[in-house]
C-alpha cells in the first residue's frame, strides 16, 4: 500500500511584472554615478589596504592562522613525498616538450616559489602538466623540428638544437605567463565556466591519446621525429610502424615491468587508501630500481637503450624572452595559457570544497601568470598542475602550501647536488610512467554512454571535442570544442499543447549567439515570421489591387471573386522595407482572417500558435547587440498576430531593457510574468484550450485549467527540441 501524499494549495493572484510592481513597490538602492565610483577607486584607508594587502598576497590571510603543532607534520610529509614524485614527473614530462628532460625539474621549482606567494588553493601542486606539455611541445617542434631548417628566427644562430628548443620554449612560456596575468588584472577569471567539464573531459581524454603515442618511441627505442599540426598522431604511427622491427629489446621488456609493477601498485594503493598512512611512492621506487639497473649493466653503451643523460649541476642563467618567438607564437599561446588556468582552477576547486575555504580565480590567474613569466625567465616548462600530483600533495596530509615550497626544496636540492645520480635513468622508463599515469584520462571514455543516456548535448561535445583534438590537434581542437559548446548552449523546450511553444534559454544571451538564440527560435515554432509577414502584406496588396479593379467584392461572408482572371504572379518587390511592416488594412473593407482560406488562390502559408513564450529564468546576462536582435525576432512574431510572453526574467535584465529603449507600441512591458504558471493561466484564459465550435460547452472551471496547467508543467520537463 502507497501512504497517501501530502498535498497543499496556494491561492494568489495572477500576477504580470506590471500588476506585481504596482501591489508590491520596490525599493531601490542609491545609483552610483561614474564620479562616484571614481572617488571610491581612489580613495584609501587602513581597510582597503589590509583587503588589497590580502588579496594580492593570499599568504598573509592563511599563514596567519597557520596551527603549527596540527600542521607542520603534514606538511613537511607532504612536502617530501611530492617533491619526489615532482621530480620524476618534472623529467617524464619534459620529454613531452621534446626538451632535455632537466627542464622538467625548472618547471617543479621556478613557479612553486611564485604561487606560494600569490596563490589562494593550498591543496594543488604546482608545475609540469602532461596535456600543457604536450602543446608546448608542439610548438617547440614546429619552430625547431627534429629534421630540417628551423624557422628563421632571430637570436637563435649558432645554437644547438636543443638549445633553440629551450628559448622557444622559455619565451612561449613567458608569453603564457603575460596572457594569464593580464587577464587577471582584468578581471577575467569568469572565463573558466565557459570550460565546461563536459568539454574538459573530452579535451583532456584526446590528450591522453597525444600523450600515449608521443611515448611509444621511448617505450620502444626507437628514433621518430616530432609532428605538430593536423593529423600529426598519424605521422607519428607511421614513424613508429615503418621502424618496428628495429625496436630495443631492453627498452621494451624494461618499460612493461616498470608499467605492470606500477599500475598494480597504484591499484592496491587506491584500494587500501584508508590503511596506508601514506601511499606508496611507486615511481620513486622503480626509477631508483631503473637507475641502479641501468648503471650496473651499462645499458646505454651496452644495449643501445637511450638514457636522461647529463643533468646540470645548477640552474641556467635567466635570459629575456625573444619577441620574435612571441610573434610566431602568439596564436599558440593562448590556448595553453586558457588550458593551463582551466585545468589549475578545476582541481583547485575540488580541493577548496572539501577542506572549506575560497579560491578566487582571477587571482589564480594573476599566480600563474606571475609563475610562468617567472619560470619563463629561467628556461622552465609552463606549468599548471597535475591531478596526480595534487593528490599525493593532499593525501599524504598537506594543509597548506609550505607542503609545495619543501617540495620545492626537494627539487632543489636534487638538481643542486644529486642530479648526477639520475643521469642512467632510461627514457623509456620515463615513458612508462607517463602512460601509466594517463589511465584516469583515457578511462573518461566511459562518460560517454552516461552523457548519451542522460544529456546527448552534453554527448555531442564531448565526441567532437575529443575526435577534432585527436586529428586536428589540440590547440585547434579546443577551438572546435568551444565553437560546439556555444552551438548547443541554447535548448528548448517545446510542450505539444496545440497553439502555445515555450522556449528555454539556459545561458546569457549576447552578440555571439544572438544569430543561434532566433535560428533556434525559429526552427521550434515551425515557420518563418518574417517570410509569413511578407507574404501577407504581398497577399495584402494583390487584393487591394482586385477590389480596385472591381474583381474583388465585399459581401457579408467575406471577400468574394466577381470574375475569372489570371493573376499576374510576378509582384513589385521595390521596397521591401514595406513587406516587413505590420499588415495594414485600413484601406481594406474587411479585415482578412489568415486562417481561413483567401480568395483568388491566394495563399499564404499558417501561423500554428498564438502564444510563444520565453522562458528568460537561467538568462542572467544580455548585451545591446542581443536586445536589438531579440527585439527585431519579438516584432517579427507580433506582426503574425503571435502572443509574446516572458517568464521569471531577472530585474536587472528588465531594467536594462528599458534603459536601452526596447519597449515601444509593439512590444510592452506587460508582456513580462513573474512565472511559467502565470503566464500559462493568462494564455488560458485569453484562449482556452477546451473550447470546441461545433458542441458548445460550459466554461472550463479553474480546477479544469490547473490540470491543463499540469499537462504544460510536467510535459515540458520531457520534450526538448534542439
Amino acid at each position: 500500500m502507497r501512504t497517501s501524499a501530502s498535498h497543499y494549495v496556494v491561492t494568489r493572484p495572477l500576477y504580470s511584472e506590471e500588476t506585481f510592481a504596482e501591489d508590491h513597490e520596490k525599493v531601490y538602492r542609491k545609483r552610483k554615478t561614474t564620479l562616484d565610483h571614481i572617488k571610491q577607486y581612489f580613495s584609501c584607508d587602513s581597510k582597503r589596504v589590509k583587503n588589497a594587502a590580502l588579496s594580492v598576497l593570499p599568504i598573509i590571510g592563511w599563514m596567519k592562522m597557520y596551527r603549527v603543532k596540527e600542521w607542520l607534520l603534514g606538511d613537511i610529509v607532504s612536502g617530501v613525498s611530492t617533491g619526489l614524485v615532482a621530480i620524476l614527473q618534472g623529467l617524464a614530462y619534459s620529454l613531452l616538450a621534446s626538451l632535455p628532460a632537466w627542464y622538467g625539474l625548472y618547471a617543479a621549482f621556478f613557479p612553486v616559489i611564485i604561487y606560494f606567494f600569490l596563490g589562494t588553493s593550498r591543496h594543488i601542486s604546482v608545475g609540469a602538466f602532461p596535456v600543457l606539455s604536450l602543446m608546448v611541445g608542439a610548438v617547440v617542434t614546429r619552430l625547431v623540428p627534429d629534421k630540417g631548417s628551423p624557422v628563421n628566427i632571430t637570436g637563435l644562430e649558432g645554437l644547438t638544437m636543443d638549445e633553440q628548443r629551450a628559448i622557444v620554449s622559455a619565451s612561449l612560456t613567458f608569453l603564457v605567463g603575460i596572457f594569464q596575468l593580464a587577464m587577471g588584472v582584468l578581471q577575467v577569471g569568469f572565463i573558466a565556466i565557459y570550460l565546461s567539464d563536459t568539454l574538459v573531459s573530452g579535451f583532456t581524454t584526446a590528450a591522453a591519446v597525444h600523450i600515449l603515442i608521443s611515448q611509444l618511441k621511448f617505450v620502444l627505442g626507437l628514433t621518430v621525429p616530432g609532428f605538430s599540426g593536423p593529423l600529426a598522431f598519424v605521422y607519428i604511427l607511421e614513424g613508429i610502424f615503418s621502424q618496428i622491427t628495429s625496436t630495443n629489446l631492453y627498452d621494451l621488456v624494461t618499460s612493461i615491468v616498470v608499467m605492470v609493477v606500477v599500475f598494480v601498485v597504484k591499484e592496491l594503493n587506491d584500494r587500501f587508501r584508508s590503511k596506508l598512512p601514506v601511499p606508496i611512492p611507486i615511481e620513486v621506487i622503480m626509477t631508483v630500481i631503473a637507475c641502479g639497473v641501468s648503471y650496473a649493466f651499462n645499458f646505454k653503451e651496452n644495449h643501445g637503450v637511450d638514457v636522461v643523460g647529463k643533468i646540470p649541476d645548477g640552474f641556467e642563467a635567466p635570459v629575456a624572452p625573444n619577441l620574435h618567438i612571441f610573434q610566431e607564437t602568439a596564436v599558440d599561446a593562448f590556448p595553453i595559457a586558457i588550458v593551463g588556468f582551466a585545468v589549475a582552477f578545476a582541481v583547485a576547486k575540488v580541493y577548496s570544497v572539501k577542506h572549506d575555504y575560497v579560491i578566487d580565480g582571477n587571482q589564480e590567474l594573476i599566480a600563474f601568470g606571475a609563475s610562468n613569466i617567472f619560470g619563463g625567465a629561467f628556461k622552465s616548462l609552463a606549468a599548471s598542475t597535475a591531478l596526480s600530483r595534487s593528490a599525493v600533495q593532499e593525501s599524504t596530509g598537506g594543509k597548506t602550501q609550505i607542503a609545495g615550497a619543501l617540495s620545492a626544496i626537494i627539487v632543489l636540492i636534487v638538481t643542486l647536488a644529486i642530479g648526477f645520480l639520475l643521469e642512467p635513468l632510461p627514457k623509456s622508463v620515463l615513458g612508462a610512467v607517463v602512460i601509466v599515469n594517463l589511465k584516469g584520462m583515457l578511462m573518461q571514455v566511459r562518460e560517454v554512454p552516461y552523457l548519451w543516456k542522460k544529456d546527448r548535448l552534453d554527448c555531442i561535445v564531448w565526441i567532437v571535442t575529443c575526435v577534432a583534438s585527436i586529428f586536428l590537434g589540440l590547440d585547434l581542437g579546443l577551438a572546435v570544442g568551444l565553437g560546439v559548446e556555444l552551438l548547443v548552449v541554447i535548448n528548448v523546450i517545446n510542450p505539444q499543447q496545440k497553439g502555445v511553444k515555450i522556449f528555454k534559454i539556459p545561458a546569457p544571451i549576447f552578440f555571439a549567439n544572438i544569430e543561434f538564440f532566433r535560428g533556434k527560435l525559429v526552427d521550434a515554432v515551425g515557420f518563418n515570421p518574417l517570410r509569413i509577414l511578407r507574404k501577407r502584406n504581398k497577399a495584402l496588396r494583390k487584393m487591394k489591387k482586385l477590389i480596385k479593379k472591381g474583381e474583388l467584392t465585399v459581401t457579408s461572408k467575406g471577400l468574394q471573386v466577381t470574375g475569372s482572371f489570371p493573376i499576374d504572379e510576378s509582384e513589385d518587390e521595390s521596397i521591401m522595407e514595406d513587406l516587413d511592416q505590420p499588415v495594414d488594412f485600413s484601406d481594406l473593407p474587411v479585415q482578412v482572417n489568415w486562417r481561413s482560406e483567401l480568395p483568388a488562390n491566394i495563399s499564404v502559408p499558417p501561423v500554428t500558435i498564438h502564444s510563444l513564450v520565453l522562458d528568460f529564468s537561467a538568462v542572467s546576462f544580455i548585451d545591446i547587440s542581443a536586445i536589438k536582435g531579440l527585439k527585431t525576432a519579438l516584432k517579427e512574431f507580433i506582426r503574425v498576430d503571435v502572443e509574446i510572453y516572458i517568464v521569471a526574467c531577472d530585474p536587472y535584465i528588465i531594467e536594462k531593457l528599458k534603459s536601452c529603449k526596447f519597449f515601444d507600441d509593439e512590444i510592452k512591458t506587460s508582456i513580462f510574468f513573474l512565472t511559467l504558471h502565470d503566464a500559462i493561466l493568462h494564455i488560458l484564459q485569453l484562449h482556452p484550450p477546451l473550447t470546441i465550435k461545433r458542441e458548445p460547452k460550459p466554461t472550463p472551471s479553474l480546477s479544469e485549467k490547473r490540470n491543463v496547467l499540469l499537462y504544460y508543467i510536467q510535459l515540458s520537463k520531457y520534450l526538448f527540441f534542439f
